[in-house]
């Protein structure tokens, strides 16, 4: 069990050096903070896709943002190992290499949580949990976590950690919202044996739970096919009417109520989303405090329940 506070919304810094520049993440990072944000997720290899970039921009501005603002321990910071091209894999070697350098980006002297990006079958489990381990027993992580892992090697990893003195995952992070929801046919089982605590990505399905797609309408954004999508779902006009109704009755956005829904749901530990500008922070905050009654909450899950064989 992770003994680290994530709040109850986690800021994703995948859109940092990408559709945000440097002065745009400074103010989603100090609004956020301000409203009572205290955790930040990004990875070594944001943002490498966009055209110009490496890999560690979104480290490198949440670096400068600390450095500048001070108050390391106000934050909880979470980055990521293996996607990045020049620091590839869960080899023992590429973690040591790759720690420091996002220790170096993120100008801390510590990481309050390191996942594995995702499983890498090409190495030993025994070898990288061993390489992560020695960077918790050096101060430079506090806690390590499991991104993207299959329920069986979540299972063989807690295994091994266990046996051989290790420390072991507790945080997993995985794609889950309300109409991404195929974690919830064995993956939610293995974290609650495990005693995981899951931080949902893709909590907002690339903007499709803002409620700002609709049929017929065009919306200017780098990811709106991807969550144009979802409107050729057969459940997504009952969705979208659920959502609106919900948050009118409850005077907040459909944003919110979508974080909301995914935050309540087993082994949650708190649902990153992102914010490129100051303007949108407002729904996101909204979601840290907002409650669905049960009745709602089993309305949504209703209509987009996964087929269970």
């Amino acid at each position: 069990m992770t003994g680290l506070d994530f709040g109850t919304l986690v800021l994703g810094g995948n859109v940092f050096g990408w559709t945000a520049d440097e002065r745009e993440s400074f103010g989603v990072l100090d609004a956020f903070v301000a409203a009572g944000g205290r955790s930040i997720d990004t990875a070594d290899v944001y943002s490498s896709w966009a055209p110009g970039n490496s890999g560690g921009e979104s480290e490198a501005i949440i670096g400068r943002w600390l450095a500048s603002r001070g108050g390391r321990d106000r934050v909880t910071i979470a980055t990521k190992v293996y996607s990045l091209e020049t620091r590839p894999g869960l080899s023992a070697a590429n973690i040591k290499a790759a720690v420091d350098d996002s220790l170096a980006r993120l100008h801390s002297d510590y990481i309050d949580l390191y996942y594995a990006h995702r499983d890498d079958e090409t190495v030993p489990q025994e070898e990288y949990l061993a390489a992560f381990d020695d960077l918790v027993k050096a101060g430079k992580v506090r806690e390590i976590g499991a991104s993207n892992f299959s329920p069986e090697r979540l299972r063989s990893a807690d295994a091994l950690a266990h046996a051989n003195a290790l420390t072991p995952f507790t945080v997993a992070q995985d794609r889950w919202s309300l109409v991404e929801r195929d974690i919830e046919h064995e993956h939610v089982a293995a974290l609650e044996e495990l005693g995981l605590v899951e931080l949902p990505y893709s909590s907002l399905a690339s903007g499709f739970l803002t409620g700002k797609y609709r049929p017929g309408q065009d919306v200017d954004s780098v990811r709106s096919g991807t969550a144009k999508a979802y409107l050729e779902k057969p459940y997504s006009a009952d969705l979208l009417t659920a959502l609106d109704e919900i948050a009118a009755a409850r005077g907040v956005s459909v944003t919110a109520v979508s974080l909301a829904w995914l935050r309540v749901q087993p082994t949650v530990g708190a649902p990153i989303a992102s914010a490129r500008t100051v303007e949108q922070l407002p729904a996101l905050v909204e979601s840290m405090t907002l409650e669905l009654a049960d009745d709602e909450v089993a309305r949504l899950s209703g209509i987009t329940a996964p087929v269970t064989v």
